[in-house]
């Protein structure tokens, strides 16, 4: 019999980590009764059941397609493990059309020790929307920073596309490739975020990288964004910049209030949750986002995602 909701939170509060295929297998589960156990999952790896928040590291990696993500998320699990850290990888991937599934394999890009049980990576579908996440990988990643020290969302996009993945992960780092004058011109205009940390690719083509480097880290600082750092690496064996990486992101995380960044995911993912199952009409129940917005940050800062989802259908269905 599978293992319920609450047994799966406990197994994570524990630091089981062999529970994520189960969480996984879970919270991707359409079928009917199943929305029960994913609640009952969030509550039990919520801040109110854990003492605080979960202390895993979530990190958003995206950048466009072909720029070498897999390849870095490869060098960069491993410089992870070689500091003793359990990392879990949510690869957000594109919808099959036929299937609804991810288009490309769990193992297929992101190179890792198959026996290596401190490792898990999983491909998930994007539910058909380009550098989106559909509702379980934010479920997913919630609840997997209970019990692993590091979990990376990974997601295909640039610019706009960041947003989402911004609002869950305490750290995004933005991948480019040596010569992408086109992520210059987004921080320029104000249509990308300003990535918490900005990683130049291929840094094995010497000048050119490091060019991009100082370019990218003078359009920052021209845009006020002096604690943004700039790093190239080289996934090309041997691999250089990992140990710099994994500092920056360790850093940013250090100057972060995690509790503050938390609630606002929380609150973000569970507007993003009522939106996918209520759509627009939904949303203009509640007065349009920026209400909905208003209601969720007069809630108890400890509540899960669930509950925060199940006030905002209840304030619709009232309205």
């Amino acid at each position: 019999m599978p293992a319920t909701g609450d047994e799966l939170g406990q197994r994570l509060r524990e630091g089981d980590l062999s529970a994520a295929p189960a969480v996984l297998n879970l919270v991707e589960s359409r079928a009917a009764g199943h929305r029960d156990q994913i609640d009952a999952l969030l509550h039990a790896v919520s801040p109110a059941a854990l003492g605080g928040e979960a202390p895993g590291h979530v990190v958003g990696v995206t950048g466009p397609p072909g720029v070498g993500k897999s390849s870095l998320l490869s060098a960069l699990v491993r410089a992870w493990r070689a500091g003793g850290r359990s990392v879990a990888v949510l690869a957000v991937d594109p919808s099959s059309k036929r299937s609804g599934g991810a288009l490309l394999g769990d193992r297929a890009r992101i190179a890792a020790d198959p026996a290596d049980g401190a490792v898990f990576i999983r491909s998930m579908a994007a539910g058909g929307r380009l550098g989106g996440l559909a509702p379980a990988t934010r479920a997913a990643a919630h609840a997997l920073a209970a019990a692993f020290d590091v979990v990376v969302i990974e997601t295909v996009g640039v610019g706009q596309s960041e947003t989402e993945v911004g609002e869950v992960a305490d750290t995004v780092a933005v991948v480019v490739q040596p010569g992408g004058g086109d992520v210059l011109q987004f921080l320029k205009s104000g249509i990308m975020e300003i990535p918490d940390v900005l990683v130049v690719t291929k840094a094995d083509l010497g000048q050119v990288a490091q060019r991009s480097r100082r370019d990218l880290h003078a359009a920052l600082r021209s845009l006020g964004a002096r604690d943004t750092e700039v790093l190239a690496v080289s996934s090309l064996a041997p691999a250089t910049g990992f140990d710099e990486l994994v500092a920056a992101l360790d850093a940013h995380r250090a100057r972060l209030d995690v509790r503050a960044r938390r609630l606002a995911a929380r609150r973000a993912s569970a507007l993003a949750d009522f939106v996918a199952e209520h759509g627009s009409r939904g949303l203009r129940a509640l007065g349009g986002q920026r209400h909905a917005l208003r209601l969720l940050d007069e809630q108890d800062s400890t509540l899960d995602v669930p509950a925060l989802t199940r006030m905002l259908e209840q304030a619709a269905a009232s309205s």
